[in-house]
């Protein structure tokens, strides 16, 4: 995984440079200032004085010594501690601070540790009483201002109140910052612009590190204060791949930039001291993107998954990555669920429901005798009420995951010193006993549980991170049984977090830690109730007037873990699974989802030439155009044969186009209102056209006349539909109607006999509908952008769902039934899941999309400005427009195959076009 990645690299640079420094031997929210090359004198004024030359540190809470010979311990003194600070032998009356302009500086303190000696990670080791040491600078004349910035950061650590100290060493901070800027040398190019300059810190894990940020017309720059590790870091605006605005603890200050389309590991990560520099550099850096890099949602991505083109992992990743997981923040750090819940057979058994953990529950809810302890407790408690003392994700638990490779990280957290051998990350089930059995852990687990990196099991660097009570060393993670080795561990993990039943349930998941039981009465109902200050919006910080408290809920947020940011306000849909089909039916609704044509995944749902056709649908060209209405066309239908196109149109006529003799062969008028859309019935003997005087229309195409009318509305019939004698219209006056029919006679003598079924009553005028593939499904689009899923068997809406600012203008079902793709008059294009209702993508064009067809992944639409615009939907973008007709495109046609389409325009034509592989 990237962290396992970034702390390889880093070692490496390390052992390759020698420093053994890092920001992580300074205190949390501690900063560093400035570095003076000197030398450590030992034992001074006695025959035994010897000098250790290497490089004092100047911190806000510490002073700190880096010899340079790796076999010496790198000596850090807390302020704090100190008890005097002046020029060696001098004596100040009753021991006060004093100033000196030699070239050597005497601290006179408490307590020192020692850190890193023979350059080996272990806990530190603290020597207490008192002790002077004598540091002399290679730069005499610095020795002054180096003094009176440690007598000015001493007494900042020494008042009473940590709100003051905190407040004291931020104008410190800030004094500095503003006495400094970018050094403009560092531009890569004379020629570069530049765009903003602002001041911000730089995050890693446990650290931030203060400086200056600037942009230009190509590239963004970071110049730390310190000049540490590196005095400029530079990133290429081409480069960049994604950017994200970031909360830092629960604060909207926080910026991470990638370059790469995969990693969760980004380039930089940026946390300004004001909202407006952090949401300006996020506008130039995303103009700057918006026309080489595609925005990514996470309804985007829901639909990826759904559809099988995003692995469970991936899918868990990009979430974490847009509710503000970072590998840079170990408040935030990505979280992944327990999937697995035996860790005690043998053999691992992933098609035994009973080998998972249950994906709905929280992990504090998965043990029911504990969960009515806290019950008990959460009932008791006063306002605000909570379940967990303690969060599913936190430094500290990120920490115990990774100790093994990131030890200097738990030695930062935990003030130099490994927590209790008996403590550490010794088993895989040891760690799921205690997370389903101990009174306040509740973790989930992290990303590196489903990598292929295993360092983070394997004591491969030898710490020594102690013994256990029974005597054993703390060494390699314990695996489970079934497990042969640490690769098979995460290899068998893989296939547990991408197995059948995980991928059936993972959206319940979903639903806890990013979705709608995340917080509110849905976190309540499926006891997943954490601190309030773990969650967005539990606390306002800007507002809190108390120092004190301010700095204390800070740090209480930083520690104890973060809600993620909430992606999801409505019930994740499940994944499409082939396994679908086995679960149990309950309604003629649930049944449509499961006996569809689209049950297995998009791949399965097409033979394969139309799955060619698809995959070059943006290769489609006109082949020939044809004027045959004088107003604008509203429908096509074409016969079996294909010889036959009879269309509609605001003119009122019912046209018959021959495709071989490219000449009209009928034109049928029935009153002098619009037809607004038209379908031939099986056998090709009939066809029936819709009309804005409120009736349907039946025309017999062998006796060429009108066989029957259907006076069946009180406004207008926008659509009509047919599937196994039923005929569905849709109208102005607010219904949708399904009639029952009798078959036409292949002669087309016989009258049909139409009896009303079932009435739809919608708030306002239905200008739109369409069936799903089984006729079980109705989705309705009205004048005022409402999308109506409605139950055909129990004429009940299931969903109703407000996603256009206009007028509805098309709507159709995926092959598969799963979804639902609407067009709007706001030019807006929708995904709405048929089994929770929620709209799951939304993209826009310039201008509204009139008709569509679509295969569930790609769609063809009409576009007002006359083309046709071929949709990436799992991309989120138009990857085609085809220059079509000369008004706007109203109403579209495709054979079986998705080799040949028709269309037809406001032009007044219809327009023949052809795929060319």
């Amino acid at each position: 995984m990237a962290f396992i990645r970034k702390q390889q690299r880093e070692r490496h640079l390390q052992l390759y440079s020698r420093e053994r420094f890092s920001l992580l031997l300074l205190n949390l929210e501690e900063y560093y200032f400035e570095q003076h090359s000197a030398n450590h004198i030992r034992h001074k004024g006695s025959r035994s004085e010897r000098k250790i030359r290497g490089s004092l540190k100047i911190c806000s809470k510490s002073v700190i010594f880096e010899p340079d010979a790796i076999s010496q311990p790198i000596i850090k003194i807390p302020l704090r501690d100190c008890i005097k600070i002046g020029k060696h032998g001098e004596n100040g009356a009753n021991g006060h601070f004093a100033k000196t302009i030699s070239g050597e500086i005497s601290l006179i303190f408490s307590q020192v540790y020692f850190i890193k000696e023979h350059n080996v990670v272990a806990p530190y080791k603290i020597e207490r009483g008192t002790m002077e040491y004598v540091f002399e600078l290679d730069i005499s004349r610095k020795v002054e201002d180096v003094v009176e910035t440690l007598l000015q950061l001493h007494r900042a650590s020494c008042l009473d109140k940590l709100g003051d100290q905190a407040a004291m060493i931020t104008a410190i901070l800030q004094s500095r910052l503003a006495r400094t800027s970018f050094d403009k040398n560092r531009f890569q190019s004379v020629s570069e612009k530049l765009r903003m300059e602002c001041k911000a810190e730089m995050v890693t894990p446990l650290v931030t590190n203060p400086g200056h940020v600037c942009i230009t017309d190509t590239t963004l720059y970071f110049q730390p204060l310190n000049g540490y590790p590196k005095p400029v870091v530079q990133i290429t605006l081409q480069d960049v791949r994604r950017v994200y605005r970031r909360r830092h603890g629960l604060m909207p200050l926080g910026l991470e930039v990638f370059c790469t389309d995969d990693d969760l590991c980004s380039d930089i990560y940026l946390k300004f001291y004001e909202p407006q520099d952090r949401d300006d550099l996020y506008l130039f850096i995303a103009t700057y993107l918006e026309h080489h890099v595609a925005e990514r949602t996470a309804e985007s991505y829901m639909l990826q998954w759904q559809r099988g083109h995003l692995s469970n992992f991936q899918y868990l990743l990009h979430l974490n990555t847009l509710a503000d997981r970072s590998c840079n923040d170990l408040s935030q750090y990505p979280v992944f669920p327990w999937v697995i819940s035996d860790y005690s057979s043998a053999e691992l058994d992933l098609s035994n429901p009973e080998t998972f953990r249950d994906l709905s529950k929280p992990v504090g809810a998965l043990n029911k005798e504990r969960l009515e302890r806290l019950l008990t407790r959460y009932q008791e408690m006063p306002e605000p009420k909570f379940m967990y003392g303690s969060h599913y994700s936190s430094p500290g638990y990120v920490l115990f995951y990774l100790v093994r490779i990131a030890p200097e990280h738990m030695l930062c957290l935990q003030n130099g010193r490994f927590d209790h051998a008996d403590r550490m990350f010794n088993s895989i089930a040891e760690t799921w006993r205690n997370c389903l059995d101990g009174a306040t852990d509740f973790k989930e687990l992290i990303p590196e549980f489903y990598g292929e990196d295993v360092s983070f099991l394997v004591n491969s660097l030898r710490l020594d991170l102690g013994k256990r009570q029974g005597g054993q060393l703390v060494e390699d993670v314990e695996l489970p049984p079934w497990a042969r080795s640490p690769e098979d561990f995460l290899r068998k993990s893989r296939d547990a977090l991408e197995s059948d039943h995980v991928s059936e349930h993972l959206h319940e998941w979903i639903d806890l830690v990013f979705g709608c039981k995340q917080k509110g009465r849905g976190a309540v109902g499926a006891h997943n109730v954490f601190h309030p200050l773990t969650y967005e919006g539990g606390v306002d910080l800007d507002s809190t007037e108390d120092p004190d408290e301010k700095v204390a809920m800070l740090t209480q947020i930083l520690e104890f873990g973060q809600t993620p940011k909430q992606l999801f306000v409505t019930p994740h849909p499940r994944r499409i699974t082939p396994r679908l089909k086995s679960l149990p039916q309950t309604s003629s609704y649930s049944a449509s989802m499961a006996d569809s044509p689209g049950e297995e995944s998009f791949e399965d749902l097409t033979e394969e030439s139309k799955s060619l056709a698809w995959s070059n649908i943006a290769k489609l060209q006109l082949q020939e155009q044809h004027k045959v209405h004088k107003e604008a066309v509203t429908g096509i239908a074409v016969s079996g044969n294909g010889a036959s196109v009879f269309t509609t149109s605001h003119d009122s006529t019912l046209k018959m186009f021959s495709k071989d003799s490219k000449m009209l062969q009928r034109s049928v008028s029935f009153s002098n209102m619009a037809l607004s859309s038209c379908f031939l019935l099986p056998g090709d003997a009939t066809v029936a056209s819709s009309s804005w005087d409120n009736n349907v229309y039946f025309y017999s195409i062998a006796f060429g006349r009108r066989q029957d009318t259907l006076m069946g509305h009180d406004d207008a019939v926008s659509k009509i539909c047919w599937h196994d004698n039923r005929l569905y219209s849709a109208s102005w006056d607010s219904t949708v109607k399904v009639w029952s029919a009798l078959p036409a006679g292949t002669s087309g003598a016989q009258r049909l006999q139409f009896e009303l079924l079932a009435e739809l009553e919608h708030d306002v005028g239905v200008d739109t509908m369409s069936l799903n593939a089984a006729s079980t499904l109705l989705v309705s689009g009205t004048k005022e952008g409402t999308v109506n899923i409605w139950d055909l068997a129990t004429a009940t809406i299931l969903h109703q769902i407000p996603c256009h600012s206009g007028t509805v203008c098309d709507t159709a079902f995926s092959p598969d039934s799963r979804h639902v793709l609407s067009a709007g008059e706001d030019g807006s294009v929708n995904v709405i899941d048929v089994q929770t209702g929620m709209l799951i993508s939304s993209l826009t064009s310039d201008k509204p999309q009139r008709c569509f067809l679509w295969d569930g992944n790609s769609v063809l639409s009409g576009s007002q400005s006359g083309e046709l615009l071929v949709w990436d939907l799992l991309g989120g973008k138009i990857s085609e427009r085809i220059r079509g007709h000369a008004g706007a495109v109203t109403c579209m046609w495709m054979n079986e195959q998705c080799s040949s389409v028709i269309t037809g325009g406001e032009d007044r034509q219809i327009a023949f076009w052809k795929l060319q592989y």
